[in-house]
């Protein structure tokens, strides 16, 4: 296995988390042709107050977490790292749910639709968290040699 230094873990953390975000965003979009009336206006709205609360009291929290968790590394581990393991099964589970509920009929997607905008839009700003320590960390190191 590849390994990078812990900063790099931390890159590659929001730029998957940013990825992803815009990716739910994109399918969420995809289906707007689908809403009549006030169901796009209510699902986009609906999207992006689903997603900062889930940004605001989760997954901001779980991106500090995992920034916390990724310094106490030594400097060069395992690229796959980025993440506990125990996250990829939790993973895993969210990626065949979302198949699952996007390919049968059994969720309408005037309510798929908030949720994707919602957890896409969640995972897209908490992504900042990841750039923000980056940027902190490169302007606490060029102060230093200043």
């Amino acid at each position: 296995m590849p390994k990078v230094n812990k900063n790099i873990l931390i890159l590659i953390s929001g730029i998957l988390w940013t990825g992803v975000g815009i990716l739910l965003m994109k399918i969420a979009s995809k289906w707007f042709n689908l809403l009549i009336g006030n169901e796009l206006i209510y699902a986009i709205i609906g999207g992006i107050i689903l997603g900062t609360m889930i940004s605001y009291f989760g997954f901001s929290n779980l991106a500090l977490k995992n920034i916390e968790r990724i310094n106490f590394y030594k400097d060069k581990v395992c690229m796959w790292a980025f993440q506990k393991w125990q996250s990829y099964i939790l993973i895993i589970f969210m990626i065949s749910l979302g198949i699952f509920m996007r390919k049968s009929s059994f969720m309408p997607k005037f309510i798929l639709t908030p949720m994707y905008i919602g957890i896409g839009f969640a995972l897209f700003t908490a992504s900042f968290k990841y750039y923000i320590f980056l940027f902190k960390l490169r302007y606490k190191k060029s102060k230093n040699e200043a």
